[in-house]
């Protein structure tokens, strides 16, 4: 996807934060795929998903290396690597928490499907620079 754009003259980072953001226009069938009555379509919801959420990362990471000198990117792709990490063992212990008190993955969808265009709007950068704090790590 990127590379599309990229051959029709946008620039690496608006290229990025372009795909991250269809990214996450992909992810908003999430909120859905409780209510399917049909198990594929749900499973095909999810799928959609799960692509989405891996171009995300993909794109994620591909940015801090166009945004930042040679040498911090090692340290912010550590960081963020680190903090995913983190968040992502906090989630799965609430997400059970929240499945055993609801009895429903709904909440949970409910939470995920807006993220990835609100984590999309964080990380556009509109000046077309990194912080200035991070060219140094």
């Amino acid at each position: 996807m990127s590379s599309y754009f990229i051959r029709r003259g946008v620039t690496v980072i608006k290229d990025r934060e372009l795909a991250m953001l269809l990214c996450g226009i992909c992810s908003l069938p999430t909120l859905t795929a409780s209510h399917v009555s049909h198990l594929w379509l749900a499973v095909g919801l999810i799928g959609l998903v799960a692509e989405a959420h891996q171009s995300f990362s993909a794109n994620l990471n591909a940015k801090v290396s166009d945004m930042l000198l040679k040498k911090g990117v090692g340290s912010v792709t550590g960081l963020g690597g680190m903090a995913r990490s983190v968040s992502w063992m906090l989630f799965s212990k609430s997400a059970g928490y929240i499945l055993e008190w609801t009895g429903s993955y709904i909440s949970l969808f409910l939470f995920a499907a807006p993220t990835y265009l609100i984590k999309s709007h964080i990380f556009f950068d509109k000046q077309g620079k990194a912080d200035s704090f991070l060219m140094f790590l």
